[in-house]
């Protein structure tokens, strides 16, 4: 999903036609104020990722400090950030790129080379998004799980696991569907590639 945050009606709705060009769906907000508001209540990811389009000068809550704020809360990863500006200088665009913005256009822009930036924004927030759901995975694992995962990651069998933990094979067993289960996968080979 591409977040257009713009204070003209003009750009955001371009922005939106831009982004129907390349079969990307997206909402607007007149106003940092309005993003925020709905991150806050009903956001959520989208599983073909996240970006943020962020006019620099809007009347209330600049772009900025919006940005600021994302950065704060360690959202910019899964958010990126391209920011937008008619007005933007070079100390600026170096600034915001250095704090973690994923990229700085100024208008008037190239629509093409903008929507690729997009496109490589979107796939990154998709990374982001699959490497928090492993790690959200992994937390709901048991110390006990953890160290039967560990043994199996090295390869190890359910009857050298067992002795190596002092635990019945059987206990391995479900030690292992647990953890199978809980991280989704159907093989070790699977759970080997979903945490290389």
């Amino acid at each position: 999903m591409l977040h257009i945050v713009d204070d003209e009606d003009v750009i955001r709705d371009a922005l939106a036609w831009l982004a129907r060009s390349r079969s990307i769906n997206s909402s607007s907000y007149e106003s940092g104020e309005k993003f925020l508001i709905s991150l806050d209540k009903n956001f959520h990811y989208d599983v073909d990722g996240d970006c943020i389009l962020l006019d620099v000068r809007m009347s209330g809550l600049s772009g900025t400090t919006l940005f600021e704020v994302l950065a704060s809360k360690q959202l910019t990863k899964r958010l990126p950030v391209i920011f937008l500006t008619g007005h933007g200088d070079v100390p600026m665009a170096v600034d915001t790129l250095k704090r973690g913005a994923f990229d700085f256009f100024e208008k008037p822009f190239n629509d093409n080379k903008l929507m690729d930036r997009v496109e490589e924004a979107l796939a990154l927030s998709r990374q982001a998004g699959a490497l928090a759901a492993v790690h959200e995975r992994l937390a709901s694992l048991s110390a006990r799980e953890r160290e039967v995962l560990d043994l199996i990651l090295l390869g190890k069998m359910n009857k050298v696991i067992a002795d190596k933990l002092g635990i019945s094979m059987r206990t391995v067993e479900v030690h292992r569907a647990h953890i199978f289960d809980k991280m989704k996968v159907k093989t070790a080979v699977e759970l080997a590639g979903l945490l290389k």
